[in-house]
């Protein structure tokens, strides 16, 4: 394994991880999960999204480390599961009635800034890991 792969599975199981562990972090709490103001449907799909997150961190991360060769494939797998959440994020803004913060209502949050992040990570991992595959 070369520095360059490395750099590139590290970076993109880093992120993963994020968008994994970082929506228990964020809605695992009053203002999310277990907010009595909530209906149930709209509990669901907060848990669909924390699920999902977990889910894409350990498909990049299987992804990225399982042993064997890595190849153009596996790359682009790595990268789509490791981006695919912060895209969704970033994408959930366009719909009507949508804000990333409530007090007061905004269109745009922190989170806009993290997903932005995550994805010119996993842009300069990607290339990074382009070099290293054919």
């Amino acid at each position: 394994m070369t520095a360059a792969t490395t750099f590139s599975r590290v970076t993109f199981t880093a992120t993963a991880l994020m968008a994994g562990g970082g929506a228990f972090a964020f809605d695992w709490n009053a203002t999310h999960i277990y907010n009595p103001t909530w209906p149930g449907h709209a509990k669901f799909h907060n848990a669909q999204t924390m699920s999902t997150g977990a889910a894409l961190a350990l498909v990049t991360a299987g992804s990225a480390w399982w042993p064997g060769r890595w190849t153009r494939q596996r790359l682009d797998l790595t990268a789509g599961a490791a981006s695919l959440y912060w895209v969704t994020q970033l994408s959930a803004a366009a719909y009507p009635g949508t804000t990333m913060l409530d007090d007061p209502p905004r269109r745009f949050g922190p989170q806009t800034a993290v997903a932005g992040i995550c994805l010119v990570l996993n842009t300069v991992a990607y290339a990074v890991g382009r070099r290293q595959v054919r």
